[in-house]
């Protein structure tokens, strides 16, 4: 595996026992979609995004009357950006390629991604996959991180980027999301994933470790199935609101 300077060798390996399939991805009514077959699944995010409690869009939405519509915009457009080079690092690395961005954001993400290379990637053993697109037959579909044996467990693995460190009480979601991913793989594979893993790096340099597993994951596997529900509901809601309309036009 290719190293780049201040980074650790760390002793993970590959073992490509699964078989994931290819997807691409698609936007319908703004909200994305992966292509799996011959099907067009929303995505996990997608299905989070739109089913948030209200007090967490009342808190977002606060935030951006705090900051202004165009500044919040900013900050979040650039925040994507950031963890999108992220990625793109942390990928190349655990792919045995090397990846260099000498762009502003790629400068300002590449520090953050040796932080979890170095901090985060110590306890991963085997790799299954990277950048791996899982789906659940006829609900859903997202892309996970990687996906192998952290600490000894099965586990899903995401790479988040943050512009300040979290509490725990404050990313969920982000275990839902873990939930989703794991569902997904144990259904299509017969594997027995519950462990979830969230290594995160500030723009400043801070590293966290999140992991949920065993009981308090399956909690969030139960409150992402009770998403997908809600979510299905308002599309065929929303679906029902549209053919009415058009009908009176006829």
């Amino acid at each position: 595996m290719a190293l780049m300077p201040g980074e650790e060798d760390l002793k993970m390996h590959w073992n490509k026992k699964f078989k994931y399939p290819t997807s691409s991805r698609s936007l319908i009514d703004g909200k994305r979609h992966y292509d799996i077959g011959q099907t067009k699944l929303p995505s996990v995010t997608t299905i989070i995004g739109a089913t948030q409690s209200e007090e967490k869009k009342k808190s977002l939405a606060d935030w951006k009357a705090r900051l202004g519509v165009q500044a919040a915009d900013r900050v979040r457009d650039i925040a994507a950006l950031r963890g999108t080079a992220m990625h793109t690092y942390l990928d190349a690395y655990i792919q045995g390629t090397g990846h260099k961005d000498l762009t502003s954001v790629g400068r300002e993400a590449e520090p953050m991604a040796k932080k979890i290379i170095n901090d985060g990637l110590i306890d991963l053993s085997e790799i299954w996959g990277s950048e791996v697109t899982l789906y659940y037959p006829e609900l859903y579909a997202g892309a996970t991180d990687v996906v192998g044996i952290y600490n000894g467990r099965e586990s899903i693995i995401d790479f988040k980027q943050t512009n300040k460190p979290k509490r725990r009480e404050w990313i969920e979601d982000y275990f839902v999301q873990l939930g989703a991913y794991a569902m997904a793989h144990n259904y299509v594979y017969q594997t027995k994933i519950q462990s979830g893993i969230i290594l995160m790096c500030s723009k400043d340099g801070f590293f966290q470790k999140f992991e949920v597993f065993d009981q308090e994951f399956v909690k969030f596997q139960h409150e992402f199935l009770k998403r997908t529900d809600q979510y299905y509901k308002n599309v065929s809601n929303t679906k029902g609101e549209k053919d009415t309309k058009n009908d009176e036009k006829v």
